[in-house]
């Protein structure tokens, strides 16, 4: 079953690093979506695949990356839109 969320990540997550610990962790699961920062701090992310990749890279993108403090996670599931790769958004 095919699964697309959307995710709201806040704490010290800004930066190229935590991005790419993002599509590092999307493109081992083989899942699609992307990521971006947002103002205050946040990152933006989409995550789109099997259910249970998706679920366990929002799981993956709790714990982050060593140099990264995830705060809180906000989750809200979406339509499956057919995402063919994992971007880093400028």
């Amino acid at each position: 079953m095919k699964q697309r969320v959307h995710l709201y990540i806040s704490g010290i997550v800004q930066g190229v690093g935590f991005r790419y610990f993002l599509k590092q962790t999307a493109d081992a699961l083989g899942i699609f979506g992307w990521a971006k920062n947002l103002a205050g701090g946040r990152v933006e992310v989409v995550f789109e695949g099997e259910k249970g990749a998706v679920k366990q890279a929002v799981n993956e993108a709790w714990q982050g990356p060593p140099a990264g403090k995830v705060r809180e996670v906000e989750v809200v599931g979406e339509a499956w839109q057919g995402e063919k790769e994992f971007a880093i958004v400028r």
